[in-house]
């Protein structure tokens, strides 16, 4: 991922980038109060409406001369749009959590309330986090291939704006209802093994999939991916490592590989597809890796 940062001594002090993707559930609706509290705390927002992911980066890239920060009110999908951008120009992310999941969000602390998230942006604490990545594709949270891919199929934008947070719960079983092994070769820093699977799936963040846990020691600056496999013969099993997966505890069950490394790649016989941060992004073979310190966040203390 290239890199073109922004010269800080061209930009101007406290004016604050501000991406709105107005076609996801509260982007639109959150954009209002996100502009009103960033002036009460002394911030100059400056407005980019993204109709689209593809339009996001490109927005960004255009406008940061102007700005000392970015501002992102969305989802993780929003997030993961802007990731290219902030690495190629530098500037600090504050998140306004305005999604369904709100995984990064989660992971980082920061509140779903808009006075709140808007406060830690503005008292200017920051932490530099890693970024994942999938044949170049960014993920902060998860990438994964198998039983998620699914589940996104299912978790359409119209899915999420009827049921929300529940929405997950219900996508997952109508997922698992026609989950099927499929044969993968994992190969890791050590060894390589051939696996029968439902899902493949590698962390870099803690959370994903509405508040469930990658591992239970996962942090997203800790320079390490978090890989597990769900070796079950049988999907119906996976409804009792629930409370497991809750709190990333499922690496303790045997049919559940788990693997920590910087890089792994994943093949299989034919390409299937890989989801990363809840988007179709690519297809196997798939080479997943780290990317230390990549992007710097607003954060609390």
């Amino acid at each position: 991922m290239s890199s073109s940062a922004v010269d800080p001594a061209t930009t101007i002090k406290g004016r604050a980038l501000v991406i709105a993707n107005g076609t996801s559930r509260r982007g639109a609706a959150v954009l209002e109060p996100t502009l009103e509290q960033l002036r009460v705390h002394g911030l100059d927002p400056v407005v980019q409406d993204c109709g689209s992911r593809d339009d996001l980066a490109q927005a960004i890239l255009a406008s940061a001369h102007r700005c000392d920060r970015v501002v992102v009110a969305g989802g993780d999908g929003t997030l993961n749009a802007a990731a290219p951008a902030l690495v190629a120009t530098g500037l600090p992310l504050g998140i306004i959590p305005a999604g369904t999941a709100n995984d990064l969000a989660r992971t980082l602390g920061i509140p779903d309330s808009i006075p709140d998230a808007v406060k830690i942006i503005a008292e200017g604490h920051t932490r530099r986090i890693d970024l994942g990545t999938v044949n170049g594709h960014p993920f902060f949270n998860v990438a994964s291939i198998g039983l998620s891919v699914d589940l996104t199929h299912v978790l359409t934008r119209d899915f999420k704006r009827r049921y929300g947070k529940v929405g997950y719960a219900f996508a997952a079983l109508r997922a698992l209802a026609r989950a099927r092994p499929f044969r993968a070769t994992i190969k890791g820093e050590d060894e390589a093994v051939r696996v029968s699977t439902l899902q493949i799936a590698v962390g870099n963040g803690r959370y994903y999939g509405g508040g469930n846990a990658v591992e239970r020691t996962a942090a997203i600056d800790d320079q390490h991916l978090d890989l597990y496999s769900l070796e079950f013969r049988q999907a119906w099993k996976l409804a009792l490592l629930a409370r497991s997966f809750r709190f990333g505890e499922h690496g303790a069950w045997n049919e559940v590989r788990a693997v920590r490394a910087k890089q792994f790649d994943v093949l299989t016989r034919r390409p299937k597809p890989v989801n990363a941060d809840g988007e179709i992004v690519t297809s196997t073979p798939a080479h997943f890796r780290i990317e230390p310190n990549a992007i710097e966040v607003f954060c609390r203390k």
